[in-house]
């Protein structure tokens, strides 16, 4: 921009006070005081200025001010939008960006004031100009932390943590208030917090204690009932804090509120199942005294003989009843047992072939009635194993029992045994009505039955299957279930420790191809999973190894050198996506590597086959899909997902 010759100073006074005041006005130094001509020009510039803006009087006097601005605000006309608001109302203040000879900006704050003579001819204008950056600076701070607060406070959604005044109404309120609370922050405000609390409470002063103790002790914990919106109760633990001022005032109340309901239900529903326990151990016991002398009664009814023929139909009804009902009578006891530890094991070793021979003779008139077909499939030779064998005769005729259930009539059964190992692998499948994948796991819950239409004489608790599975495992033993789907037969597999290895000979027909030897490497950092997998699979002839983190199993593959990897995806160290990465740099492609996790939806077996692993199997496993798993084989990325 073009600028005019220098205007000449100005000429000196013959008023000393006017010479000190323009010897002050120089040499400040914290301000900017400058004046600009009528056209906007620099016509004086002081210490301060040259302080702050960077520049030595003779580089601005006689240059416009706009000087001092920013392009954006040259632009728009703002430093003569300035000048003209000076002229309409007197002065003008402003707060903004400005601009020093180096280029580099300041928060200033500005006052310009215009100036007229006696005669009310326009002489020019007053500028002062303050640096104001550390305070902005400070407030800006300031405003951030009070935003990230807010905005912390606001995201919160598990906590109700609000404000209340010295007299407890509500100042503030948070997402996580208005989800606990049901209210919303408009219907709340300036209303006393008494509302949250029950009428009983209320009316015997709780809120108001709570502040009073809150103020003399520093804060207040308190668990009790209270009130949502439209009246529901719930269980809550509140905290209450007063807020103290720098001068020890009161400036209110700091509260926060947690709902417990469901932790507490959690602990409620634990205490009646404790409780459903002891009564059915004693309803059990009790229903045996009534059975003795009803099995006495068919019995010297089938030793008088010589009935009428209606007489001995009634006499073998009531026998199967009363057969049924002492089933039941015993799942009853034996799981009442179990859940409280008082079940006890007489451990002995002894041949599985004995227990599988009177399974199949005791299960056999149910399976008869429903003129269903039964293979028995067993090894030549012994099957030598330690434990309870009148447990296990229970237990695997509750398998046989639950095969011969959920087969329509005229359908066929398979019981098969066959070496594996150290172990014994005992299969009981069928063709009937199958299972959905999510019933895999739920079937062996307490009291669970599949809803399908069956035989009305077929009853039961659900109780079987849970105390099949219970009494296995107690033996060091497994039970899993398999199913490819409703209508496609169900497949129960039983594992138990033999005590002798001995080789499967051409009678016996396993499952799935018998592999062994393999070099497995378990990562899981439960212990106990870990461990019983790696039983399992040394029980299956394999070498197995176990790690509990990520670096450690990252630590033994170096060593133990695996052919096949068992990764769980959770661990606290280390995820097991980023165990696959680090183990595929390593070994490559040749190393087979299965997800073992209890995430089992489409889209994380989806994820598993797309991050690196071979094959998902989804916790607890059954023995079919770890067999697959262990038969290798052709299986390639992307490796096939096992339920």
């Amino acid at each position: 921009m073009t600028t005019s010759p220098h205007p000449p100073p100005p000429a000196a006074s013959d008023h000393p006070t006017d010479d000190r005041f323009r010897l002050l006005v120089e040499n400040v130094q914290d301000y900017a005081i400058f004046m600009l001509d009528p056209q906007g020009r620099v016509a004086t510039w002081n210490a301060g200025a040259q302080r702050l803006k960077g520049y030595a009087a003779s580089e601005v006097i006689g240059r416009h001010f706009e000087l001092f601005y920013p392009p954006d605000a040259v632009e728009r006309g703002w430093p003569k939008e300035e000048l003209r608001r000076a002229l309409e109302f007197g002065r003008v203040e402003d707060e903004g960006w400005r601009v020093r000879k180096d280029g580099s900006r300041f928060w200033a704050s500005v006052v310009i004031t215009v100036l007229f003579d006696g005669a009310g001819v326009l002489q020019g204008f007053a500028k002062v100009t303050r640096d104001l950056t550390e305070r902005r600076a400070h407030e800006e701070a300031m405003r951030q932390s009070e935003e990230q607060l807010r905005l912390l406070m606001g995201a919160v959604a598990d906590y109700a943590i609000f404000m209340l005044d010295a007299e407890g109404k509500v100042l503030s309120w948070n997402t996580g208030a208005e989800r606990i609370n049901r209210y919303r922050e408009d219907e709340v405000l300036g209303r006393h917090f008494s509302m949250f609390f029950t009428a009983d409470d209320v009316a015997a002063g709780v809120p108001a204690r709570e502040l009073a103790v809150a103020l003399r002790n520093g804060r207040a914990e308190a668990e009790g009932w209270r009130v949502r919106k439209g009246g529901e109760v719930f269980w809550a633990a509140a905290v209450l804090t007063p807020v103290i001022g720098p001068d020890g005032d009161l400036r209110g109340y700091a509260k926060v509120t947690r709902d417990l309901s469901e932790p507490r239900r959690a602990a409620e529903l634990e205490r009646s199942s404790r409780r459903m326990e002891e009564f059915l151990a004693m309803l059990a016991h009790e229903l045996r005294n009534p059975l003795a002398p009803l099995r006495n009664a068919v019995e010297i009814m089938t030793l008088k003989g010589g009935l009428p023929p209606y007489m001995s139909a009634v006499s073998a009804m009531i026998d199967r009843q009363v057969r049924q009902l002492t089933r039941l009578v015993d799942d009853l006891l034996d799981v009442a047992r179990i859940t409280t530890g008082k079940i006890s094991l007489r451990r002995e070793p002894f041949d599985f072939r004995g227990v599988v021979l009177a399974s199949v003779e005791t299960a056999r008139a149910g399976i008869e009635r429903k003129r269903q077909v039964l293979t028995l499939d067993l090894p030549d030779g012994p099957l030598p194993t330690t434990g309870d064998a009148a447990r296990l005769g229970q237990a695997l005729q509750n398998l046989l029992n639950n095969a011969a259930r959920y087969t329509p009539t005229g359908g066929a059964i398979r019981l098969a045994v066959r070496h594996q190992g150290q172990a014994l692998v005992i299969t009981v499948s069928d063709n009937g009505i199958g299972l959905a994948p999510e019933a895999i796991d739920r079937i062996f819950d307490l009291f669970t039955q599949e809803r399908v239409a069956r035989d009305p004489s077929d009853s039961g608790l659900g109780i079987g299957l849970s105390l099949a599975r219970k009494v296995v495992e107690l033996h060091s033993g497994s039970l899993t279930a398999y199913s490819a789907g409703p209508g496609q037969g169900s497949s129960f597999s039983m594992l138990l420790p033999s005590t002798a290895a001995a080789a499967p000979t051409a009678a016996a027909q396993p499952v799935e191809p018998q592999v062994s030897g393999r070099r497995v490497l378990v990562i899981d950092d439960n212990v106990d999973s870990t461990d019983s997998m790696v039983t399992m699979l040394n029980l299956l002839g394999h070498v197995a190894q176990g790690a509990y983190s990520g670096e450690q199993g990252l630590d033994e593959a170096e060593v133990f050198l695996p052919d096949l990897v068992l990764l769980d995806l959770n661990m606290p160290d280390m995820d097991g996506f980023t165990v696959v990465r680090r183990l595929r740099a390593r070994f490559g492609d040749e190393l087979m590597i299965a997800a073992l996790t209890g995430y089992g939806r489409r889209g994380d077996r989806r994820t598993t086959l797309e991050t690196g692993f071979d094959a998902h199997l989804t916790k607890p496993v059954g023995l079919e899909q770890l067999q697959r798993v262990l038969s290798g084989g052709p299986i390639l990325r992307p490796g096939p997902v096992f339920r």
